[in-house]
């Protein structure tokens, strides 16, 4: 951890209290002169200090879009080696990791952006990523596991991220399957799992999401604005970006770790019956162009969806696109 990490957590830790100058020195093992050093270093970065005799320093105000330093300094939970790579711009998070990955770079690791110009969604679809105050993350893992043992990863993934954000910001969003984070129907984050097998086992697995954090639907393009929605506009302020990342981030490994190890079933069951908004709804299923209304009675333990169509027959699907119908 950087020296200015350090001083960012240390502040945190006592936020809104004091750090005193000494302290902050003995703990970096630095002097204050190199101490004021590090923190100009930070306000440099959008970071205001106050400053008082006799009782240190502490936070007047951080910056609102997404910084590494403060990022890191708020993350609780990282395994051994775990690296974040934070970028103003790129084509796509997902890309990126995978050309890191390729490229030999440890895993696991994340990659962030503050703005894709080629972000994407299940069936190459684009996905809208400006620079507004939302979040474009990777997570890149070698599991070394068979195929099939990542049948039901995205939707474990998803609803272990839907559990974070109730906890985070006290609204209950839901999950259409398979990797769409909803508000009443409206669209707020998606995942998409691309893998690299090698033989019978995975060898890379990248993990992104993309999640409206703080747009607002003037940011939208006119398309999307009846479809989209973001954490902000159903909490009706801002959220702190840089808070929710790392926690994020935290959540998304451990999660990663319980499904490694076999631990997710008996949540991801429970998980699921919490936030699936499809079961009991009337829906299409598109697949491989033919269309497939009935009604949705849940999904099963690989992850496919259960569906009782129009003459009473149990149906299993395993990949489609999932439209509501009228009735």
């Amino acid at each position: 951890m950087s020296p200015e990490n350090l001083i960012l957590r240390e502040l945190l830790a006592r936020e809104p209290g004091w750090v005193s100058g000494p302290g902050l020195a003995a703990k970096l093992g630095v002097s204050r002169v190199a101490v004021w050093h590090h923190m100009e270093k930070l306000r440099a970065q959008g970071f205001e200090f106050e400053a008082r005799r006799a009782r240190g320093y502490r936070l007047a105000a951080r910056p609102a879009a997404l910084n590494a330093a403060l990022v890191e300094a708020q993350l609780k939970v990282a395994p051994r080696g775990f690296t974040l790579l934070i970028l103003d711009e790129i084509d796509s998070t997902n890309d990126e990791a995978a050309r890191q990955l390729g490229a030999g770079r440890a895993a696991p690791f994340c990659v962030l952006a503050r703005r894709q110009t080629s972000g994407r969604g299940r069936f190459g679809r684009s996905w809208h990523s400006a620079d507004n105050g939302n979040l474009y993350a990777s997570f890149a893992f070698r599991p070394r596991v068979p195929p099939e043992r990542m049948q039901t990863f995205t939707m474990w993934m998803g609803v272990t991220i839907c559990q974070l954000i109730e906890n985070f910001t006290g609204l209950k969003p839901g999950l259409k399957w398979p990797n769409d984070i909803v508000f009443e129907g409206r669209k707020a984050g998606g995942m998409l799992t691309e893998a690299r097998v090698d033989a019978d086992q995975i060898r890379d697995l990248v993990f992104g999401l993309g999640l409206n954090v703080n747009s607002a639907p003037k940011d939208w393009p006119s398309e999307l604005v009846r479809s989209a929605s973001s954490l902000s506009e159903v909490a009706g302020a801002p959220l702190d970006l840089n808070r929710l990342t790392a926690a994020l981030i935290g959540r998304v490994l451990l999660a990663y770790e319980a499904f490694s190890d076999g631990d997710h079933a008996g949540s991801f069951a429970d998980l699921w019956q919490r936030y699936d908004v499809l079961r009991g709804r009337r829906v299409a299923v598109l697949e491989g162009g033919r269309r497939h209304p009935g009604t949705v009675t849940g999904a099963d333990d690989e992850g496919a969806l259960l569906l009782r169509d129009d003459r009473g027959r149990a149906r299993r699907f395993r990949a489609g696109e999932v439209t509501l119908e009228k009735g």
